[in-house]
């Protein structure tokens, strides 16, 4: 009869295998117990009697048990789902009950939709942030950029007709107008690297890690292995972005002398930045950019990961299959 409940409701069950305890209880209880009830708790027959209640709740706990384990192991999967982790799949969950099975595969379509949407909207989002990036950038260039250079031409006409008490402080402030000048074009090819857009991915790492190293005084060393597979652009901008973040934690946290940037093309595409700065144990939350790094990896179909130590420096690794 065990093997006629199976795929039935979960309630179907329990009645079922209830009804199945009451018959064996009614039955042992009518062999047990003599036909007068005044002896039915004096010597032998109410141990018989008193066993056969212990049968009785530790057989309708054993099976009902085995019935509700698949929800329990359901339930720690539900616990487990992690959706900053990449692709992440809960298995099947075998049950004999078909509510359990339909629960199961509705928990796993609804993770896969989720999953889904969140990869829709961080893209859109991150799109968005690249928009921004080079707008901003272009009123940088165009407008701020342009204004300055007046400026600096304003000053050197003035610094010609000024008299000489009034030369050196003219020229100095055409030498903070140039380097203002300076910094912002920094600014907005950091903002939208146009390297990236003209030119590739490999032309545009080799300078940011050049820059890198003349900004701050850091020996930085660029090197590439294997050929170069067809990316598409938001892994180009993962590839570029990780790289970015990842220098400039080492610029203000590391304390670092010398920084290693190598991308392999070898199997699969592999970022590794390396360090031999102090490292570090646990990042503060929100901290040094390591949350938008992952998402930045995640949606590029990629997986971030990083070691570090106080002695050992630190090494960032991005993986794109």
């Amino acid at each position: 009869m065990l093997g006629q409940i199976k795929s039935r409701s979960l309630l179907a069950q329990v009645l079922a295998v209830n009804l199945l305890l009451v018959a064996g209880t009614v039955l042992v209880a009518t062999v047990a117990v003599d036909a007068h009830l005044e002896r039915l708790f004096r010597g032998r027959e109410a141990l018989i009697f008193g066993l056969a209640i212990l049968a009785t709740l530790l057989g309708n706990w054993l099976l009902l048990r085995r019935r509700f384990e698949p929800l329990d192991r359901m339930i720690s999967s539900m616990e487990q789902v992690d959706l900053a982790a990449p692709a992440h799949e809960t298995g099947p969950v075998r049950s004999e009950s078909a509510e359990v099975e339909r629960l199961n595969a509705a928990f796993r379509r609804m993770i896969a939709r989720l999953e889904t949407e969140r990869r829709e909207a961080g893209r859109a989002a991150i799109r968005a942030q690249e928009r921004e990036r080079r707008r901003i950038a272009q009123d940088l260039h165009d407008e701020v950029n342009q204004a300055l250079t007046a400026v600096s031409l304003r000053l050197q006409a003035s610094i010609e007709q000024a008299p000489p008490d009034l030369r050196h402080e003219l020229t100095e402030t055409k030498r903070l107008s140039s380097q203002a000048m300076e910094e912002l074009l920094t600014l907005a090819r950091q903002l939208r690297p146009a390297l990236l857009d003209d030119h590739g991915l490999l032309p545009a790492l080799h300078s940011q890690v050049r820059d890198f190293g003349d900004q701050t005084r850091i020996q930085a060393t660029f090197s590439t292995r294997g050929t170069v597979p067809k990316l598409t652009p938001e892994q180009q901008l993962a590839i570029y972005r990780v790289t970015q973040e990842s220098l400039s934690n080492i610029a203000q946290h590391a304390q670092a002398h010398s920084v290693n940037v190598e991308l392999s093309f070898i199997g699969r595409t592999v970022l590794r930045i390396s360090d031999d700065g102090c490292g570090f144990v646990t990042a503060r939350a929100g901290g040094l950019g390591l949350s938008g790094m992952r998402e930045r990896a995640l949606l590029a179909g990629g997986r971030l990961s990083i070691w570090s130590s106080p002695t050992g420096g630190t090494r960032v690794e991005l993986t794109i299959p």
